[in-house]
């Protein structure tokens, strides 16, 4: 069982710890919604989504991915809807075989897009005027979404969040991601990816308390045609990030992991 599998296992046995302020009330910081409250105090998930000044939805917060999507982000495809090439689906198959032994995750590197959008840890995204940041509690890990109409790199470094940019298309926040290097998997399963990849994101904030992310997978040497998934968040209110040092994991939760 790989590091990242055994983490997870450790979740299940020990539970979530508690945030540093779980349960006090999150306020309105600057460019965060206040929570809508139902009488009795609880946050009322189902109100309606908040609106920055400039009338676009406001996606800040904190946000819990859906379970199950980081071991297979097609959880909700058949497997023959993902359409890989011959030796991508051959890779995935010994992937599989051999328990994601090579899974990069277990050697504390970052997931990359998409992944780091599927994990079973909370993200908070803050909505600022020229750009988005996602703050990822896994592997305390970010990433700058830019929305002030640059282009993207000409020549970029590859790397294994890639350079993303972002517009507004009606209430759906649109990200373009690039410049991967070639080192990433798509999911715990080990659904490969090259350089070549582009991730296209569409946030849709549904109420205040849920919001999807249709993502498009578009890498012609790993895949035969472009694929999509869509991928549910419920906003974590009353909570905060964790700290996350995946080198202690092993003592993390009181757990000696050999």
């Amino acid at each position: 069982m790989n590091a990242f599998a055994i983490l997870i296992a450790a979740f299940v046995i020990a539970g979530l710890p508690a945030p540093q302020w779980l349960k006090y009330p999150t306020l309105g910081i600057p460019r965060t919604p206040e929570i809508p409250r139902t009488p009795d105090g609880k946050p009322n998930l189902s109100a309606p989504a908040p609106k920055t000044a400039d009338g676009k939805p406001d996606i800040s917060g904190l946000w819990q991915p859906g379970a199950g999507y980081v071991g297979n982000i097609a959880k909700d495809l058949k497997p023959e809807d993902v359409p890989y090439q011959p030796w991508a689906e051959a890779l995935y198959k010994q992937r599989r075989e051999t328990n994601s032994k090579d899974d990069p995750t277990a050697q504390c590197i970052v997931g990359g897009v998409p992944r780091s959008d599927l994990v079973p840890y909370p993200f908070k995204i803050l909505q600022l005027p020229n750009e988005v940041v996602i703050l990822y509690e896994a592997v305390h890990s970010y990433r700058q979404i830019f929305t002030d109409g640059r282009p993207f790199p000409e020549d970029p470094t590859p790397t294994w969040f890639g350079y993303s940019v972002g517009h507004w298309e009606g209430n759906d926040f649109v990200v373009e991601t690039t410049g991967f290097n070639d080192k990433g998997w798509l999911d715990n399963f080990g659904k490969p990816a090259t350089e070549a990849l582009k991730v296209t994101e569409r946030f849709r904030r549904k109420d205040f308390g849920h919001m999807d992310i249709h993502i498009t997978i578009d890498d012609a040497k790993a895949y035969t045609k472009p694929w999509n998934v869509t991928l549910p968040l419920t906003f974590a209110a009353d909570s905060e990030l964790l700290e996350y040092i995946c080198n202690e994991n092993n003592k993390y939760f009181g757990l000696e992991i050999k």
